[in-house]
């Protein structure tokens, strides 16, 4: 008999013994310890119930802190659009074709001055009047010359004539008549260099008046009255002709391989509200090496606001691409070159490497990298990394 078997002996000696005192306080006892263990499995259940729930919802919590902390960035999808190219230079304002003016005669002094700055000229006109009181005297001179020439050229041709009527008499013999002939010969000779003598005076004298080689606008006046000028390389006046202007754009090498001679251009002058329109008509063939520009010479009609030696601004067309368009704030750069971040379908942002092309004041144009579907980042690009993981808010191009 092992000791379970005695214990259950007992407690049925117990439960047989009727009366006995010890009976209660076992039944009382045992009871007591069913419901401590009761109890005990209650409060353990509860335990684990509580902590099931704590746990399950800082779970939740943790999920939605990390979805809060997802960053949530401004995409744009540019599509292709067809850009018109512009290049802004600036530059200085000249005369088209400028013609210098001086005197191409013998000179002298300087009579009167017949035009102003500012004043349009035709081909020909006298500029300015230099005194001639010598030449004119030198003219009269020789116009007597030329008289006296003529007269002896008339004499000999009536002694000539007056041999002719007696030679046939044999008066005269024939080499009185060849001598006649040649003093006449010789004395019209006289008469031809005594008038193209004359003529060489009163060229030399017309000479000294200052005259517009072609039609254009008078620039600038470098002589006065009393002044005694020399023929010479003395510039005296400056005439713009045709009244014709030019700007001188400065532009970069870049710049200056991607427009041609006849695109169109727009010219601003400084302290002026009027655009004018232009045409390059020439592109300089040299690229300056100190500063790595050439020049784009633009031509413009006259207008009084267009003052030589004046500063402008230009706008020339540099023309046209079909291609997506970017703002500024979109493309990043970094030693590696050009980029945009695109946000893919699982919010993911990827580094797309791009080639921009033409700057416009609406944006940039994107050469290639892109097809103009992609969602791209619009701004705060800066503080993305290949990889992260955001939300999108597409806008509307244009916002």
């Amino acid at each position: 008999m092992n000791y379970d078997t005695k214990i259950e002996m007992m407690d049925e000696e117990l439960e047989e013994a009727p009366g006995n005192p010890l009976a209660g306080d076992f039944y009382r006892d045992r009871a007591a310890g069913r419901k401590i263990w009761i109890v005990a499995v209650i409060a353990v259940a509860a335990i684990i119930g509580i902590w099931f729930l704590l746990h399950r919802g800082d779970g939740g919590t943790a999920a939605n802190t990390a979805a809060e902390q997802i960053p949530v960035v401004t995409v744009i999808a540019p599509g292709k659009t067809t850009v018109a190219g512009e290049i802004n230079a600036t530059g200085t304002l000249a005369a088209r074709r400028e013609m210098p003016v001086g005197s191409v005669g013998e000179g002298g002094e300087v009579r009167s001055v017949l035009v102003e700055p500012g004043d349009w000229v035709n081909k020909g006109q006298v500029l300015a009047v230099v005194d001639r009181s010598v030449q004119t005297q030198q003219q009269a001179s020789q116009a007597a010359q030329v008289s006296v020439a003529e007269a002896d050229a008339q004499l000999a041709q009536a002694n000539l004539d007056r041999a002719l009527k007696l030679v046939d008499r044999g008066f005269i013999s024939t080499a009185d008549v060849d001598r006649l002939t040649a003093t006449r010969d010789a004395a019209v000779a006289r008469v031809k260099v005594a008038q193209a003598t004359l003529r060489q005076l009163q060229a030399q004298a017309a000479r000294l008046n200052i005259v517009a080689p072609e039609a254009g606008l008078v620039l600038t006046r470098n002589v006065e009255p009393g002044q005694v000028v020399g023929g010479g390389g003395t510039v005296l006046f400056s005439i713009a002709k045709d009244g014709q202007m030019e700007l001188l754009a400065q532009l970069g090498e870049d710049d200056l391989a991607t427009i041609s001679v006849g695109v169109p251009a727009s010219v601003k002058p400084v302290g002026s509200g009027q655009s004018f329109a232009g045409q390059v008509w020439q592109i300089s063939p040299v690229i300056d090496q100190q500063t790595r520009q050439g020049t784009a010479r633009i031509a413009l009609s006259y207008d009084k606001a267009l003052r030589p030696g004046g500063f402008a601004s230009a706008t020339i067309n540099s023309g046209t691409v079909v291609a997506p368009m970017l703002p500024e704030s979109a493309i990043q750069n970094d030693t590696r070159g050009s980029f945009v971040y695109v946000v893919d379908a699982k919010g993911v942002v990827h580094r797309t490497p791009v080639k921009t092309g033409l700057v416009t004041a609406n944006g940039i144009a994107v050469s290639s990298g892109l097809t103009g579907s992609e969602k791209v980042v619009l701004r705060a690009g800066g503080f993305l990394n290949d990889g992260d993981k955001v939300k999108t808010k597409l806008v509307t191009e244009g916002k």
